[in-house]
Order: C-alpha cells, then structure tokens, then sequence
C-alpha cells in the first residue's frame, strides 16, 4: 500500500464531493471519506487523496476545531504527505468563524505558522483580485450570498473577513506577483511570512493563476482554499510523476428511480428546481405547515412519492426566494427552520430505499451533509462529473447507489435534467 500524498478535510459534504472532482479530473484517484472514518482502511487503500467529508461549515467553533482536528489525526495516521483544508468557494462562515479557527487549529496541530488562502474557482466565476472575492463578476457583497439564510457574506474583503476570525496576521499576495510566476510568488510568500504573517490570501483570477500557486506553495504542509487550487496542486502532483498507474475501470450505474432532494434557497438551484418542476413531478414544501405536524407532512410526502408516476423522476424541494426564507425562519427562527428542512430530506432519503429509488440528487450543503448522514453512508467513490465541483458518486461498497451532491450555487439552470442523462 503506497501512502496518499494528500489528505483533505472538508467543511461540508459538496465541498468534498467537489475537492474530490476537481482531483480526478487531473488524474489522480480520490476517495471520499464521510465522517472522521471508522472503516476499514483497505477500501481505500488505493487512492492517491483521501477527502474527509465534515459537517463543520455552520456548526459552533469549537465543534468545527475538534471534528477538524480528529480527521487531520486520522488522515496522518493514513501517512498522508500533504494537508488541505478545503472550505467554499464563496468564503462561507461568520464574523466568529469557522474558517480562521480551523486553519488556525491545523497549523498548531502540524506545528506550522505560515499557510495560503485561496477559495478562487475561475472556472465557476469565482476569482480574487486585490483580496477581494468576486462571484461572477459582482463582488461577493453585491452577489446573492449576502442573502445566504446561514452565512450571509456582506464584506467581498477576504483579509477583514478573515481577520476577525484569527489573532494571526492577514497579508495579501497580489495579482502582480502572481502573473510574475512561480518564483516571484515564492519570494512574495516568504517576505510575507518573514514579516510574522501567517494567513497570505493570494489573487487568482484564472486557472494559470492557480497553477503558479500551486507550484510556489508546493513545500507547504498545509494549504487551505477552494476546490480550484486542490485541482491545481493535483495537477503539479501529476506534472511531477507522482501518481501511480490508475487501474480499474470506470463506475457505472443504471438509474432504477431517481428522486432529487433540494434544500438550497441559492438563486442557481432556485432556476434548476423551477426548470426541472416544468417538465416532472414536483412537490414544494411548506415549511410552516411542516413546523405543525413534521410526521404527517413525512407521511404526505411519501404517499405522493408512491403515486404511479410513469418511471419519471421526482423532485421534492423546499427552495424558495430569501425573502420568502427570511419570514420563515423570523416566525421559526433560523436553527429551527434549518433543522426542520433536513430532518425531513434526510427522512425521505432513508425511506427512498423503500420505494425502490437508486438515485439520490441532493442540491445543499447542509441537506448533503444531514442525507448522507441518515443513510450511514461511510464512503464514496467519484464518478463522471455532471457539471464542475460536481460529480456523481457511489456509495461504497456496495456501489448500489448513487448520489450527486451539489453546492447550492453550482450547475447551470438544466442540472438536474444533465446529471439524470450522465447516467442514462
């Protein structure tokens, strides 16, 4: 068994889902680990990236730092040789955290003071400039994740965001640096280190950005950032002849029955549930009716679900517009309107089993994380990508079913029609 060269721990479970993608998609093999593992090693003894997928993103601070710490504990114990922490492209956390308190625990843990900071993913319109985060083009104030019911980001500055979250200091590696290539980057990181700065946020405003990055950052122990500079130093992993042959062949899946779980109230999954509900059945949750009875709402669903629908697929979603999402969750409040919505996904997930469906679609963070976790799913292996940070998936060992777990921003407005025809 040769020992992995990178172990990644993932804030959520489309986070590692889309790290794990973006590995595979420039040759190496990765495997999706769900939880801090308690499985047997073997049956992922062959991957070059061992991906630990957390529920860390929203959960309180010191929760987020002891989850993190256990799965870097369990990932060095895999000997992995290098470390990443993997959080949104879209920088999601708090004035509190849970970014800067993680990255702050994984450096102690590996006895390092300096790391880079870099959720830049070009090719979904996610870029920094000036160590400011721009979400297609709109600074990521003026984008619709200053509405986020969970994280709202109201500051596109990474370095004041960050600041509040870490005693350490934040520097900036500008875009000028960058576009001077790998070695200038490397001269620009050491400076800021030697100037006691320990989180450099560094401009990337396209894949070749991301690339010098990845080559300048390569002797870090830890790097930390989106799925996009994962990708990267992947690709310097390949460039450098460290992957061993891939063996085996590709996975593959026959949809029985798919129904698609939405929990997101992003814009992007709001147009891909109104596209798909055009053409196939749909149900749209009322969460204030759900409030009153949560087990007759279940028993409502699943009666539906049972319906003869002439083998189409299904789409059971709660998404709605923020303002409609901000009046919920001020007659329910926020927590409880959350955990309310995934109780009853991750309920459907379960007793889809039941009904004969082999093929899960789940648009959310946080509804990923809650459905994976009902179906005690241990561990995942990546498959064919549907759109980019998004892959299909199966569940091991068995490999019997299939999710796609999707950030709720990712996949253009068709998605959920896409994803059901890379398996068709």
């Amino acid at each position: 068994m040769t020992a992995p060269l990178l172990g990644v721990i993932a804030d959520d479970f489309t986070g590692a889902t889309d790290a794990a993608n973006m590995l595979a998609r420039v040759g190496l093999s990765a495997a999706v680990l769900i939880g801090v593992p308690a499985l047997d090693a073997e049956l992922v003894s062959h991957a070059d990236a061992l991906v630990v997928a957390l529920k860390s993103r929203t959960v309180p601070v010191a929760g987020a730092v002891t989850d993190s710490l256990a799965a870097l504990a369990w990932l060095r114990t895999q000997g992995c040789g290098q470390f990443y922490f993997k959080y949104c492209s879209t920088f999601d956390s708090t004035p509190h955290g849970n970014i800067g308190p993680v990255a702050d625990a994984l450096l102690d843990a590996l006895g390092e003071t300096f790391t880079v900071v870099c959720p830049a993913l070009p090719v979904n319109g996610r870029t920094v400039y000036g160590g400011h985060l721009f979400v297609g083009g709109q600074l990521l104030s003026d984008s619709p994740m200053r509405d986020h019911p969970l994280t709202p980001m109201t500051d596109a500055n990474l370095l004041r965001v960050l600041a509040q979250q870490t005693s350490r200091r934040v520097g900036l590696a500008d875009a000028a640096g960058v576009e001077r290539g790998e070695e200038a980057l490397r001269g620009q990181l050491a400076r800021l280190r030697a100037e006691g700065v320990g989180y450099a946020v560094v401009d990337a405003t396209n894949d070749a950005h991301l690339r010098t990055l990845a080559r300048a950052a390569s002797h870090l122990k830890l790097l930390t950032g989106g799925s996009g500079l994962a990708g990267a130093l992947g690709e310097d992993y390949r460039m450098g002849g460290q992957l061993a042959p891939v063996s085996g062949t590709a996975p593959r899946h026959v949809i029985s029955r798919a129904l698609i779980l939405s929990g997101s109230c992003s814009a992007a999954t709001r147009a891909q549930v109104a596209q798909f509900a055009a053409q196939h059945p749909a149900f749209t949750i009322d969460p204030l009716a759900l409030s009153r009875d949560p087990a007759g709402t279940l028993a409502q669903i699943v009666d539906w679900l049972k319906q003869d629908w002439g083998g189409q697929s299904l789409l059971v979603s709660s998404s709605a517009p923020s303002d409609q999402v901000k009046e919920v969750q001020r007659l329910l409040g926020t927590e409880r309107a959350a955990s309310l919505i995934e109780e009853l996904l991750s309920d459907l997930a379960v007793a889809s089993g039941d009904l004969d469906f082999n093929t899960l679609v789940v648009a959310g963070g946080e509804t990923s994380g809650a459905v994976v976790g009902a179906l005690g799913v241990q561990a995942l292996e990546v498959g064919p990508e549907i759109d980019p940070g998004v892959p299909w998936t199966l569940a091991l060992p068995e490999r019997r079913l299939a999710l796609a777990l999707k950030s709720g921003n990712f996949g253009t407005p068709d998605f959920f029609e896409k994803a059901l025809r890379v398996w068709a």
